[in-house]
């Protein structure tokens, strides 16, 4: 059995918002044909009312090219203007 890996993508908005339901709406759109499992989500205070999304992804571990693939979905949302990966780990079955 294949195992399974979390990660945490923190997302920067290009702009200031406080309803994240659009950004979210639209990566479940475009994750919905893929392997990828949004199964969290939060906004994070980064600075002077600026928040950042940070998503928590379950993803399988023998996904090849790591993250990058994640990644470039993420990127290609109108809204986000940049991300990080934050955290990757397995979990345990």
């Amino acid at each position: 059995m294949v195992g399974r890996v979390i990660v945490v993508i923190r997302a920067y908005p290009k702009e200031l918002t406080e309803d994240f339901t659009p950004i979210i709406s639209k990566i479940h759109e475009k994750i919905k044909e893929s392997v990828y499992n949004l199964v969290k989500w939060e906004p994070v205070e980064i600075a002077f009312g600026y928040k950042a999304l940070e998503l928590y992804f379950i993803v399988p571990e023998d996904v090849e090219g790591g993250t990058e693939q994640l990644e470039e979905l993420i990127k290609s949302v109108d809204q986000i203007d940049n991300i990080d990966v934050i955290y990757v780990t397995r979990v345990g079955e």
